[in-house]
This record gives C-alpha cells, structure tokens and sequence, in this order.
C-alpha cells in the first residue's frame, strides 16, 4: 500500500466518521459506560479473583485504571465498587443482585453495539425467532466474560514476568527499561485482541478476519497515542476542578468520549479498508440467506434424479 492510498483510505475515514456523527453516538456511549462500568469491573474482579484472590485483583484493575482516567476518575470507581460489593443475604437476593450485575455490564456493549451497527450501516435481521434474538443479546455477554479473561492472562503474565526480574535480577541485571517494554507490548497485544474480538462478533455483520486485524492495529495505535494526548488534556485542562464536587465524574466522561471517539475511528477506518480492499461488510441477515440458499443449491445438485415411471403398453 503506498502513502496516497494509506491518505486516501485516511481521508475516506474522516468523511465517513463525519456523516455517521460519531460525536453523538460517543455523547450516548459515554452516558451508558458512566452506568454500567461498576458491574462491568465487578464481573472482571470476579473473573480474575478466581486465581489472584479478589483484593489482588481489585488493586490490580483500579492501577490499570488509574493509569488510563488518573486519580480523580479512579476514586470515583473506586467508591463504586465499594458501594456495589456489600454482601447480600439469602438466595433470592443473590440472584437478584448477579442479574442486576449482568444487565448493567451488558448496558454498555448493547449501546456499543447499536453504534458499531450504525457505523458499518448494518442492522440485526428483521423477524428472528426467540431463540435468534437470545443469542443475538448473549454475544455481549460472552464479551463482557471475553474482557475478563484477558484481564486474566494480562495479570498472569505480569506476574510471571515480576518473578523473572525478581530471579534473574542478582544474576543477569537487566535494565527497567525492558521489563517495562515487555509490558507495554503485552498491553497492546491485549488491546488489539479485545478490538478485534469487538469489531467481529459484537455488530450485525460479517467480515473477514484479516479485515479485522488491519482495523484492531490501528485502533490499538490510535488508543494508545490517544491515551497518552488525553492524560495531557485532564491533566492541564483542570476538568476536574471546574465542575467541583462532580469533577471526578465530569473526568470521566470526558475520557470515555474520547476514548470512544478513537473507537468510532478504527470502526470507520476498518469499514473503508474491508469495502475497497477486503472482502466488505455484509449484514449478518444476508449472509446467513445466502448460506441458506447455497445450502439448497448443493442439495438440489446432490439429489438423485427422479425414476421415469416406464409406460404401459
């Protein structure tokens, strides 16, 4: 790919993230996120508890977080969390309570979802039976599951890579930088898993995988860079103190908005990139008619051709 196509496919992106009004859908995103980020860290604490024990976990999430919103928007969280972990009695109030957790995480890959649709220009097939549209809704489940386990393998390897500087620290010194590299790299491989995981199973659509790889690169790319501009920005644009007592939570926002707003990027970009030089988008109700219709073609070759009934003389 030369430079005017990666221009081209870069200017074609800017166009299509202007007329889908990503900005309104980040503004919606953020609203949903603001919701359902609670539950959504409860179910992954959870997930990771199983192996580092939950107060390992917990402080290991709320460091990845304050590194991402900074101080202000983790103490937030934290609170949260704190507010929507008191023990529950009883049965019924347990299933309660676990129903709630999962509805609330589910709130923001339900809206993450409808964006993604309105982006690629897809919609879910009209008149799915029951059955369809369970398994429709449980796809942002097995997401919100999906992000936990990848907390868990980043945890596991962190650790894993603590204990070898730790040994190898008296016997081969090693400068902290490359620790520091190695993590950084396990960071982006996460993301860009996470990115890709999204962009092929979350929106009503098909597409190829290696349309979706080229997508979750770059979005990982812009995440990261972005990461770091947004951390600049609340850290000198003293978002926090304008809005006082609500600072904490106007922090917040401000970071999921952008963060979605890079999301939205790579979303557009990967549509550009799979309808020009991939194998494009196809809503998922298309091609499963044309799977259907493929399939009855094959059995109509298959099928054997009718006996002629001999005539009576």
């Amino acid at each position: 790919m030369t430079v005017g196509t990666f221009l081209n496919l870069l200017k074609a992106t800017w166009d299509e993230w202007n007329e889908d009004k990503a900005p309104r859908l980040g503004a919606a995103l953020a609203y949903y996120t603001v919701f359902s980020l609670a539950p959504l860290l409860i179910i992954v604490i959870a997930i990771a508890g199983f192996v580092f024990g939950q107060q390992a976990a917990q402080t290991a999430v709320l460091d990845q977080v304050r590194g991402l919103v900074g101080e202000q928007g983790s103490q937030l969280l934290q609170t949260a969390l704190q507010s929507s972990q008191h023990p529950t009695q009883g049965l019924v109030a347990t299933v309660v309570s676990l129903a709630g957790l999962a509805l609330g995480a589910l709130g923001v890959f339900g809206a993450l979802q409808d964006a993604l649709n309105t982006i690629w220009e897809v919609a879910p097939k009209p008149g799915l039976s029951l059955v369809e549209q369970i398994k429709l809704r449980f796809m942002p489940l097995t997401l919100v599951l999906g992000t936990g386990f990848l907390l868990l393998v980043s945890l596991v390897v962190s650790a894993v890579l603590t204990g070898i500087g730790a040994y190898f620290g008296s016997l081969l010194p090693l400068p902290a930088f490359v620790f520091e590299a190695i993590n950084f790299i396990l960071s982006f491989v996460i993301i860009t898993l996470l990115f890709a995981l999204i962009f092929k199973y979350l929106p009503d659509a098909h597409i190829a995988w290696r349309d979706v790889w080229i997508g979750s690169l770059l979005t990982s790319l812009l995440f990261v860079i972005g990461k770091l501009l947004i951390g600049l920005y609340l850290g000198n644009a003293s978002v926090g103190s304008i809005y006082g007592t609500a600072g904490s939570l106007a922090v917040l926002l401000v970071w999921i908005y952008y963060s979605a707003q890079i999301l939205f990027l790579g979303a557009e970009f990967t549509q550009v990139y799979a309808n020009k030089y991939g194998s494009h988008i196809r809503p998922e109700g298309l091609r499963r008619a044309e799977q259907q219709r493929d399939a009855k073609l094959v059995s109509a070759e298959n099928k054997p051709p009718a006996r002629k009934k001999k005539r009576r003389k």
